[in-house]
């Protein structure tokens, strides 16, 4: 009896000792590592060791200036974390706002400017914050492809889009004289004319699916409610093949004559798959749709 317990006790000193060094060799496996690979905490400290606040701001504007976005939005979050409080915190807010845009991380950027209109709502630089939420959600989709070659993003989800749109839209209406103003309403139109094409788009999937009711009500809203945009001519089209299929002769007539009236020559504005050679060729293979 007396054996067996010794044994047992032999083997719970046995585990012990292994887990022991175990953890002492995870523990200095983690040390050498962080050691070659220079990314520890403690180094991180090491290397802010003496800064100030004053220090921080100068190296994370030098950062952005640089182009270097990741190492200012790693600078501007040090400020947040070392002085929450302090009194240039608001603007710290805002300043990772901006290095969050520029670094590409949109969703943070809109996540910051919106921690910054929360608790400064009467700031004046409420309308940069605006102005910085629509810049993230305009450019939030457009990612490596779409800079270089010349897709289609009127046919897309244009969820973000629209919110690009009631930022900037929410910047116009509440601060009119804000130096925001004129890129803001430029980039309306843009949005705008996107949102109309994308609403072509659907109308076109209903009339190639014999859904002629469908196509002609979506058609007819383009007419409606994006009177102005490049998508008015290509919606009286569906809706004039809508309406043909479905027999409906005096409402054909009636959007033929307004169409020749308007649109003699046809469409003013090519539409994105006839621009150039290589627009046709990216529309053939698809991806977009």
């Amino acid at each position: 009896m007396l054996q067996r317990v010794m044994s047992i006790m032999r083997l719970i000193l046995i585990k012990i000792l292994f887990i022991g060094f175990l953890s002492l060799a995870l523990s200095g496996c983690s040390t050498l590592s962080n050691l070659f690979s220079g990314d520890s905490s403690a180094s991180t400290e090491d290397e802010y060791v003496g800064w100030d606040v004053t220090k921080f701001r100068s190296e994370a504007k030098a950062a952005l200036d640089a182009g270097s976005y990741d190492k200012a939005v790693k600078l501007y979050e040090a400020i947040q974390t070392r002085y929450p409080f302090g009194d240039g915190a608001a603007q710290t807010e805002l300043d990772l706002a901006y290095a969050y845009y520029k670094a590409g991380k949109h969703e943070e950027a809109v996540a910051a400017a919106d921690r910054f209109i929360k608790m400064n709502p009467r700031s004046p630089g409420v309308d940069y914050a605006l102005y910085l939420k629509g810049l993230a959600n305009y450019n939030r989709d457009i990612g490596f492809v779409d800079r270089f070659l010349p897709t289609d993003t009127s046919q897309r989800d244009q969820n973000k889009a629209q919110t690009a749109y009631n930022n900037f839209k929410e910047l116009i209406t509440r601060f009119p004289n804000s130096r925001y103003v004129a890129d803001a309403k430029l980039r309306m139109i843009a949005l705008n004319n996107n949102l109309a094409m994308h609403e072509v788009h659907i109308a076109r999937y209903y009339l190639n699916r014999k859904a002629y009711v469908a196509a002609a009500s979506r058609a007819s809203g383009v007419v409606e409610h994006y009177q102005g945009t490049p998508a008015v001519p290509y919606a009286m089209q569906v809706m004039q093949e809508a309406y043909t299929n479905l027999g409906m002769t005096d409402l054909l007539k009636d959007v033929t004559r307004v169409y020749e009236l308007n649109y003699p020559n046809g469409p003013p504005v090519p539409e994105h798959k006839e621009a150039t050679f290589a627009h046709q060729v990216w529309d053939f293979i698809g991806l977009e749709k």
